[in-house]
């Protein structure tokens, strides 16, 4: 099990340079967990592709689903108190911070892409590159 943030599910999602990466993630470890924020932010990546013309609307509904499918009964919610303490002794956001702070409930990694978590959070965080090589 592993905690994955928003860019890794966005990535396995939406055809990128970083989609192999992700998907070798998965073949790695298929159980992914995050917390309910994932959804909303992953809303918001999906519209920011509708709005500038690399998707449509129903290619969006599609991959939410899919998204949704996926995390179906694996997220977990992160309390506060955590989440606001990660976020006070680092340089990341609160919205960052649930990921770390559900890695950190369940001692896993987060599988991550964001260069200020990687760096903020080097004992819970991990690079897609080297999760898949460990």
């Amino acid at each position: 099990m592993i905690v994955v943030d928003t860019n890794v599910i966005t990535y396995f999602f939406i055809t990128s340079t970083e989609t192999a990466k992700a998907q070798a993630v998965m073949q790695k470890d298929a159980n992914w967990v995050a917390p309910p924020l994932w959804k909303s932010e992953f809303r918001n990546v999906l519209l920011q592709h509708i709005k500038h013309e690399r998707i449509v609307l129903d290619e969006a509904f599609t991959i939410m689903a899919a998204a949704e499918q996926l995390l179906k009964n694996h997220e977990y919610e992160v309390d506060s108190e955590n989440v606001l303490r990660l976020a006070d002794i680092s340089k990341c956001s609160a919205y960052d911070c649930e990921f770390v702070a559900l890695a950190k409930r369940f001692n896993i990694p987060l599988v991550t892409a964001d260069k200020k978590l990687l760096r903020e959070f080097p004992d819970t965080a991990v690079s897609l590159e080297q999760f898949s090589r460990t």
